[in-house]
């Protein structure tokens, strides 16, 4: 992969090149940034608007209309990995958008603070970008995809959710299928309906940024409603193992992996895990600072892969992609 400009420019403004040469077109994604998921879900039109920056790569030589993956990075923002990941699935006949959802919202990471904008706002930037794509006549709108890590796994996985995208986007394309790389699952829905969408997660067994456990326990209630889902645990694997990167401590990381599970009412409403009742005022701010203050906050987290882990990862979400798309091996 070739970059033609300084990595310290906004992404819309870096010239990406592939190595198939497929280059990058800057799109520009209208979102939304409601409060919770509840106003996501029930007066989205009423939501503050946001314009997320994202770049576009069509396969050359592809025959339209083609697949599409939607690729939403994590609190770090988007990373050489994410663009790796972008080039190994354009190289496989899929057009990919990715997304950065820090530029036009003024935020640089979200390590520290996660509650810089809501979680919702994350799903949301997921399905607009997927009915950006919907609307091209050189995409097929039933094999729109979408791939996320960590803060972006989270997203994906909502943006999966019936319940969500049919408040959020009820005239939207609805994903056919989600790949989500060691998400937070701190929320869920009550009801996880996610319809005809394929979901897999892949997580690493030493993650202490996000909780192993939790994730298994949203696959397993997808399967229990009817849903195609799948859990793939990666050996010795820390958070971001796909990142060719070596570990590392990420001192100023605010996290919380024990904490209890939000669960979400079928409007999206928070519902307390203290007193079991669902409240549409509550927002993710609320419920991070109860965990901090119940002392499940915790401070530093580990970030990197080991040995042949980034390989293992590509060749599972290769395999995973080429399933969902029915694309020749």
């Amino acid at each position: 992969m070739t970059s033609t400009s300084q990595a310290g420019a906004r992404f819309r403004d870096r010239r990406i090149v592939f190595a198939n040469g497929a280059v990058g077109a800057p799109l520009v994604v209208q979102s939304a940034n409601p409060a919770n998921y509840h106003a996501a879900m029930r007066a989205a039109d009423a939501a503050p608007r946001v314009a997320i920056d994202a770049q576009l790569f069509l396969p050359p030589g592809a025959h339209a209309p083609c697949p599409a993956v939607v690729i939403t990075p994590g609190s770090l923002g988007v990373a050489p990995s994410h663009l790796a990941h972008a080039e190994t699935l354009n190289a496989l006949g899929a057009a990919v958008l990715v997304i950065d959802p820090f530029g036009g919202r003024g935020v640089s990471s979200t390590v520290a603070n996660q509650t810089q904008y809501s979680f919702a706002a994350s799903a949301f930037d997921v399905l607009a970008a997927a009915a950006a794509l919907a609307g091209m006549p050189t995409i097929d709108a039933s094999r729109i995809g979408a791939q996320g890590h960590s803060r972006g796994g989270s997203a994906v996985m909502t943006a999966a959710m019936r319940r969500f995208a049919d408040g959020a986007f009820a005239a939207g394309p609805r994903l056919c299928a989600v790949y989500a790389a060691y998400p937070w699952c701190g929320h869920q829905f009550d009801d996880p309906d996610v319809g005809a969408t394929r979901v897999r997660v892949v997580i690493g067994e030493r993650d202490d940024w996000c909780s192993p456990q939790q994730a298994q326990g949203a696959i397993h209630a997808i399967r229990l409603r009817g849903g195609d889902a799948g859990f793939g645990l990666f050996a010795e694997a820390a958070h971001s193992f796909d990142r060719a990167t070596p570990i590392e401590r990420v001192a100023d990381a605010s996290v919380s992996p024990n904490a209890p599970t939000v669960y979400l009412a079928d409007d999206g409403a928070m519902i307390h895990p203290r007193s079991g009742e669902a409240d549409p005022g509550l927002v993710d701010r609320d419920l991070m600072v109860w965990a901090l203050k119940a002392g499940y906050g915790v401070r530093g987290a580990t970030i990197g892969a080991r040995d042949d882990q980034p390989r293992l990862f590509r060749g599972h979400s290769i395999a995973f992609w080429r399933s969902a798309f029915r694309l020749a091996g």
